[in-house]
């Protein structure tokens, strides 16, 4: 046995110096040890890593193995002991640890030390080695003269630990071949020198000898001290064997009686365990082999729900239980391609329902078709987060639309004969051959058939809705519950993780055939029940998913199951934005809807008014298409709550043109009356003092016509308004009518009071200056054929315009209640237009007694004081003057007709005061004054006479110029 001490190097020949030191080479490689380490047969199984376990580092106690005996030792024991290289015997022989080969092996080298070679040595040696040649040829030439001391050194070569007769230098200081290559043959001294050198080498040999024996008599001691251990050794393992056969046997009868029956029986349950395990392995396996017909049965019938979460269940199956499973290997990847087979398919089937559904006939009932299959078919596309479906309705939309229209008019003309479809193929064309009452039954179809339309995709779209608002409120309750659930699974897993520690030595001790950390995961996954039923519940989910492609009578009962196994499937579920998104896009797709619905009714009238024929409808038509489009807008805004423009907008431009031909009809109309007008009072019909008397009630609208009867009403001079008279002409009864005409527009259209107020306020600016220019401007003269413009015409001219502007305030009033607050400032014409009404009523006034007043200059102007009296000029003024008082007696009331002749005496006054200032006639008493006074007082006999002029006064005392 190998000491403490590390074995000498071998001394190699040509490595040393001259001196014969031997140099030790280090290999740059790392050390090694002599020999490799064995390690001591296992006698426990090892798992196939490699790794040893720390439960079998020891011997087992309960399986038998090969018994050891000294002959399985790799190194005999008194080799050992006896080792000639040991210098000391060890006293810590049967104490000391020793290794797996029972010898001590070479310590390895330092790794921080660094490896010298003989090149570290290189420039030390060439400097010593001049020195070293002098040092050799010296020692040869000069040999020690002690031969004890020559002795000694000679034995020390012998004694060293590395003598190696192979190298050189020691092999010349043994045998000095200097005494044998001497110069010449052999002679008797070299004979004598081999002699006496044969004579040392005994003598060193017999100094061995001697130094040998010494060595041995000083190790006696410890030599027979081993040797006498190695006997009580021997004798102590034989007592060791013996104790451990009968532990052995002990233990045998142990593990017989005691263990193997309990073992047997763990290892039973175990098997059965395992047995039960494969049975339900084997069953999953067969439910996911049948997955692809099962999944087909299920698209046959359109349960893609039930598809989609059959095939999701079946690829949680394969990563999750069935991982690794060779035959399975391709199950996954076509189970994605069906799974994207399966989205085409719904996209394609949700727009079939779509088109099926937005086309079918209107007034069908349910509203909304197949409601299962939409709810179904929504689950799916949202789970699958296609979430684009809304598209596709839309575009469907937009066609069933576009179709609501043409079936319309195509079922409207094949009820009308004179519209040949063969040649008329267009729409459009066919509409504007339509007569006015035919149209509007076509547009009033339109609007109920849209109607019906937008209350259809409201039923569908809140479905839709109802099952996106279910499934955030079951992913909202969802995550709820996992939330408060997280809590208590923690507190479960810690106390699994207890019980698994206390489980682990019984698994061990019985678990066979398989590996630790198997038979540890398996008390592992004892400790949780959920995980124990998971294979049974996966197959039970699977095989219902095959029970629900076999027979799906109730379509309900069908649908609850798959909203439940939809929900759980949270990791394919949109998340709560793009769940609320689709809720928004609903939304904003029945605004799309209404808008699209108007859109198409305005192809409608556009169609229609193409060629001018909306234009030209009278007012009660188009009061009748208005009304028909307020009352469609109004239903599809409580519908859809979505305030349409364009429709609205449509309207309003048809109703600016109505309203221009409207007002320009009755212009025109008015233009040409005015132009026939011969300004004469014309009788009043019954009629229109009824249209009168409606409006003195507070109503200003249109009385029906009233058939002529024998009973009816003879027509009246007059026309009585609040109790006043007014002589009007044909003319001003027809403007009243018209002006009552729009009053009624705006009652019946709104949104065209502005542009209808000031249509308006041009009419009766129109009837202002156009009657002005015919009377005061004597235009009629020319126009009409008039010989005069006498003073009746200006009388009736004047009482004309008074009636409009009675009439003025009222229209304002009722404008007023058509207009919003901020529309009132268009309500200043009404003010503007009465004051041109008035100034030409004062103008009127004013030409009246412009006329007398020449008059009156012509005739004055011929005026002499004399007899007889009363004077010729005086008859004729007063003849004119009764002249001016018929005229324009029964025209203008009371009160104007007393300010106008009061008017006409100043002026009279006026002209007579200078005529009587030429002729020198003076308040003398004169007799010239005195027949003055005989003229002026049958003047004003004469003027006071006149009707309604009786208290007159006419202060005549002012045409005097006082005495001189």
């Amino acid at each position: 046995m190998a000491s403490s001490h590390g074995s000498s190097p071998v001394p190699r020949p040509g490595v040393g110096g001259r001196d014969g030191i031997y140099h030790k080479e280090r290999d740059p490689s790392p050390p090694r040890c002599r020999r490799p380490v064995r390690s001591l047969p296992d006698v426990c199984p090892k798992e196939p890593t490699g790794e040893g376990r720390g439960l079998c580092d020891g011997p087992s106690v309960v399986a038998e193995h090969d018994r050891w005996t000294v002959y399985s030792s790799k190194v005999n024991l008194p080799a050992a002991l006896n080792d000639p290289r040991l210098a000391k015997r060890e006293s810590d022989f049967f104490t000391k640890t020793w290794g797996l080969d029972f010898a001590e092996t070479e310590v390895m080298p330092s790794f921080y030390l660094p490896n010298i070679t003989r090149e570290h040595f290189g420039p030390y040696l060439q400097e010593t080695a001049q020195r070293e040649k002098i040092h050799e040829r010296c020692k040869t030439i000069c040999p020690n003269k002690d031969d004890f001391c020559l002795l000694s050194v000679f034995l020390q070569i012998f004694l060293k630990p590395d003598f190696a007769l192979e190298d050189p230098a020691t092999f010349n200081a043994v045998l000095p071949w200097s005494h044998f290559n001497s110069a010449g043959g052999k002679s008797s001294r070299d004979v004598a020198s081999s002699k006496l050198l044969q004579e040392k080498l005994s003598h060193y040999l017999d100094v061995v000898e001697v130094s040998i024996a010494r060595q041995i008599s000083l190790r006696s001691e410890a030599f027979f001290h081993a040797m006498s251990s190695q006997h009580e050794l021997q004798d102590q393992l034989q007592e060791t064997q013996r104790a451990v056969a009968v532990l052995r046997g002990r233990t045998a009868d142990m593990d017989r009686i005691m263990c193997q029956g309990p073992l047997r029986a763990l290892r039973t349950a175990l098997a059965r365990n395992n047995c039960v395990k494969l049975h339900n392995k084997l069953k999953l396996m067969a439910a996911v082999h049948q997955t692809q017909p099962t999944v087909q049965l299920l698209l046959s019938t359109s349960e893609f729900v039930g598809a989609l979460e059959l095939i999701a269940t079946t690829k949680e199956v394969l990563q999750q239980e069935l991982q690794g499973i060779h035959s399975f290997r391709h199950l996954g990847s076509q189970l994605c391609e069906l799974e994207k087979l399966i989205d085409k398919m719904m996209v394609e089937d949700f727009s079939m329902y779509a088109r099926s559904d937005l086309s079918r006939c209107l007034r069908d009932e349910p509203q909304v078709l197949e409601k299962e299959r939409l709810e179904s078919l929504v689950f799916g596309l949202l789970r699958q987060r296609k979430l684009d479906f809304l598209d596709i309705y839309s575009d469907e939309m937009i066609m069933a639309a576009k179709a609501i229209v043409a079936q319309a008019v195509a079922e409207s003309v094949l009820h009308i004969e004179e519209i040949d479809t063969e040649v008329v193929t267009k729409l459009a064309d066919q509409m504007r051959l339509m007569t006015f009452p035919q149209w509007f039954e076509v547009l009033k179809n339109v609007f109920e058939s849209f109607l019906l339309f937008l209350q259809r995709i409201k039923a569908t779209l809140s479905v839709i809705g109802n099952v996106v608002l279910e499934v955030l409120d079951s992913n909202q309750k969802n995550r709820l519950l996992e939330e408060a659930g997280s809590g208590a699974s923690g507190q479960e897993s810690s106390q699994g993780s207890s019980l698994l520690q206390g489980e682990a030595e019984l698994a061990y001790l019985t678990h066979e055939g398989l590996f630790i950390s198997d038979a540890l995961n398996e008390a592992q996954q004892q400790q949780q029940a959920a995980a124990q039923d998971q294979s049974s519940a996966v197959g039970s989910r699977v095989q219902q998913g095959r029970a629900e492609a076999a027979g799906c009578d109730s379509a309900s009962e069908s649908f609850v199951g798959r909203d439940q196994n939809f929900i759980s499937s949270e990791n394919m579920m949109p998340t709560e934005l793009e769940m609320n998104r689709v809720i928004n896009n609903s939304q904003e797709l029945l605004y799309t809807a209404s808008d699209v619905s108007h859109d198409r009714c305005v192809k409608v009238l556009t169609a229609r008014a193409k060629d001018g024929s909306l234009e030209r409808l009278n007012s009660a038509e188009f009061v009748c298409l208005s009304q028909a489009v307020e009352a469609f807008v109004r239903d599809t805004e409580e519908l859809c709550g979505r305030r349409s423009v364009s429709l609205r907008g449509a309207l309003q431009s048809q109703a600016n043109r109505f309203v221009h031909r409207f007002h320009e009809e009755r212009k025109t109309k008015l233009s040409l009356l005015l132009d026939n007008e011969r300004w004469k009072q014309a009788e009043v019909p019954a009629e229109f003092q009824d249209l009168v008397n409606s409006i003195a009630d507070g109503r200003i609208t249109l009385p029906e016509r009233k058939t002529p009867g024998p009973e009816d009403r003879k027509p009246t001079e007059f026309l009585l308004v609040n109790g006043q008279k007014y002589a009007v002409v044909g003319t001003v009864l027809l403007l009243i009518r018209m002006f009552l005409e729009y009053c009624h527009c705006v009652n019946d259209i709104p949104s065209i009071a502005t542009d209808m107020l000031t249509r308006l306020s041009d009419l009766l600016k129109h009837f202002n200056s156009r009657s002005c220019q015919l009377v005061l401007g004597a235009g009629a003269l020319q126009v009409v054929g008039l010989k005069t413009i006498t003073t009746k015409n200006l009388a009736l001219a004047s009482r004309c315009l008074q009636l409009v502007v009675h009439y003025i305030p009222i229209i304002r009033a009722h404008f007023e209640t058509k207009l919003q607050p901020k529309q009132f400032s268009v309500l200043r014409h009404f003010d503007h237009i009465t004051k041109d009404y008035n100034d030409h009523i004062a103008e009127i006034s004013a030409k009246l007694v412009a006329i007398m007043d020449s008059l009156f200059e012509k005739v004055l102007s011929k005026y002499e004081v004399k007899a007889p009296m009363p004077s010729a000029c005086f008859r004729n003024v007063c003849k004119q003057m009764a002249k001016m008082h018929e005229a324009i007696y029964e025209l203008l009331p009371e009160e104007q007709t007393q300010m106008l002749f009061l008017r006409i005496n100043a002026s009279f006054k006026m002209h007579l005061k200078r005529q009587l200032a030429r002729l020198g006639v003076v308040n003398d008493g004169g007799p010239q004054h005195g027949l003055v006074v005989v003229d002026v007082a049958f003047y004003t006999e004469n003027v006071q006479a006149l009707r309604s002029l009786e208290r007159l006064d006419l202060n005549m005392a002012e045409i005097w110029e006082q005495k001189r």
